[in-house]
């Protein structure tokens, strides 16, 4: 029976470029929490996509000699290629020069409209197109060459003066968001991003620019048709076309899913989502998603991975040396999500050889081996008593929902990733401090030695539910060897987790190292 829905995003990604180790590491995350909360007895709705229209994708497909809608359509299968490849298990995928998603802008600004919180203006002021942001000229900063340069990219921005704009009244937001953020402390995480957004907040709020007049690459809106919808204003929308927003035949799907538990973003767009966002929807009257996480940057040598500093590598790059399952592992295990993390080649091989090859990994290896030899290859029987009995694997299993559930309800990863791998050390430890190998050399040992066979396997299959959500081909190769049904079946993770599930007799398969190890010095790939 379903728990209830939970729903969540991505950022709807800016299609300037294909996907590079950045775009995956937040959608590898929320398919973490996807794939955990479906076995966990949750409706998921996951929504991801692709953001289309503004200024800075018109003059990319420019630069490209194509139009921008051509260019648009050509990103579509770099997306929707690469979360294949990391197994990624989206059940929306958002493009907003689509029909659909047109729908659901011109329906909420012509409803914000009607309730007065839009006017026509003009702007003057300065405009950076890479970050799609308005600045104050206080606001801006200056390069050697003396040019104003955007704060955020350092790219030099552009004269905004004259032009005729439609507003949303964001300023009338500013005590309501700072009430909203007081009430709800869990809205902005982690809390260093909390307290960058308050600040911003209590220094002031400016009414903001919702539409462009001098291009028409973008939605129009529907009381103006002059006006283009700004980027911000329309891409944000993508998570209502997701669940189904404006949309005749999805009808009661928005109410059921709305507000979403979770909008993961980089932490450079945390201000566009714990900002205008939620003062959008309170100007529409609608509820605000419970929580923007905002996690950090990937370092390489100290700077942060990006497409115009060339050292952002593609996924398909480390996935041919490491594989999609070790690949997922480290970006959720070894990069604390909401603080940057420096990456390198090095690191991946040092945590793929310790936690992959040599704990898990050997774990089932040495287990399904020994299985085979003092079992003739099948789950071993044991007394009602002995299934009972204490154990330290059955102490430790029996905590390890509790502490799993609660770390991927709150986005830590790592910390969900320890859990489980302090389950695969202990049974390593146990398989050790039992020694099969000696029971094995006596009947009278023999009880003993099954149970402890059994105990052993029984751990792995829990500890394979629990790596699942993170290595799912994994889990899904360690089910088929003890001769388990499918995983991804598992709707109930904490029933299924419950000890003495592994039924005797099952055929277990020895197979090829589920890891081998690599040498980081074999490896012709870096990360700089």
């Amino acid at each position: 029976m379903s728990k209830g829905t939970y729903s969540f995003t991505t950022p709807i990604y800016y299609v300037n470029a294909a996907p590079h180790l950045g775009t995956a590491y937040t959608t590898i995350a929320a398919d973490t929490v996807a794939r955990y909360q479906r076995m966990n007895g949750y409706d998921v709705a996951f929504v991801t996509g692709m953001d289309e229209h503004g200024q800075k994708v018109a003059d990319t497909a420019a630069s490209k000699g194509m139009t921008p809608q051509a260019w648009c359509d050509s990103m579509e299968s770099a997306f929707r290629d690469t979360w294949d490849l990391l197994d990624i298990t989206y059940t929306d995928f958002v493009r907003t020069t689509e029909p659909r998603h047109a729908r659901s802008v011109k329906q909420f600004w012509q409803d914000l409209y009607d309730r007065g919180w839009c006017y026509k203006g003009s702007y003057e002021g300065w405009y950076c197109v890479h970050e799609e942001t308005y600045y104050a000229e206080g606001d801006l900063e200056k390069n050697d060459e003396g040019e104003l340069v955007c704060p955020d990219c350092k790219r030099p921005v552009q004269k905004a003066g004259g032009e005729e704009n439609w507003f949303f009244k964001l300023s009338e937001f500013q005590d309501k968001l700072l009430a909203f953020y007081e009430e709800n402390p869990d809205f902005i995480r982690p809390e260093t991003r909390r307290n960058e957004i308050v600040s911003f907040v209590s220094g002031g709020l400016k009414d903001l620019s919702i539409s462009r007049s001098t291009f028409d690459w973008g939605v129009p809106l529907p009381f103006d048709e002059g006006h283009v919808a700004y980027v911000w204003a329309d891409a944000l929308l993508a998570y209502f076309t997701g669940v189904g927003y404006a949309d005749p035949e999805r009808a009661g799907e928005f109410d059921e899913r709305w507000p979403m538990q979770y909008h993961f973003v980089g932490k450079d767009i945390t201000r566009f989502h714990c900002v205008i966002w939620p003062a959008m929807l309170m100007a529409a009257g609608l509820p605000i998603t419970h929580t923007i996480f905002g996690h950090g940057f990937l370092l390489t040598k100290g700077e942060k991975m990006s497409k115009s500093k060339g050292n952002a590598l593609k996924p398909a790059d480390l996935v041919s040396v490491f594989g999609v399952d070790a690949y997922r592992y480290y970006f959720m295990s070894d990069v604390q999500f909401g603080h940057d993390g420096s990456i390198s080649i090095e690191r991946m091989v040092q945590v793929y050889n310790a936690d992959l090859a040599n704990t898990w990994g050997n774990l089932c290896s040495r287990v399904f081996n020994m299985t085979t030899k003092y079992f003739e290859g099948s789950v071993p029987a044991v007394s009602a008593e002995a299934l009972a009995a204490a154990n330290p694997l059955r102490a430790l299993s029996d905590e390890l929902y509790a502490e799993y559930d609660r770390c991927l309800a709150a986005a830590d990863f790592t910390g969900a990733a320890a859990a489980a791998q302090k389950l695969a050390s202990r049974v390593n430890l146990y398989v050790e401090e039992s020694a099969p190998w000696n029971l094995a050399k006596s009947e009278e040992t023999a009880d003993e030695l099954a149970a402890v066979i059994y105990n052993a396997l029984e751990a792995i299959r829990i500890i394979a539910l629990y790596l699942a959500p993170l290595m799912p081909n994994t889990s899904a190769e360690v089910f088929r060897r003890l001769s388990l049904g499918d995983i991804v079946a598992v709707t109930d993770i904490e029933a299924a987790t419950t000890w003495g599930g592994l039924p005797a007799g099952n055929a277990v398969e020895t197979g090829d190292p589920l890891f081998p190890r690599l040498d980081a010095a074999a490896i012709d790939l870096s990360i700089e």
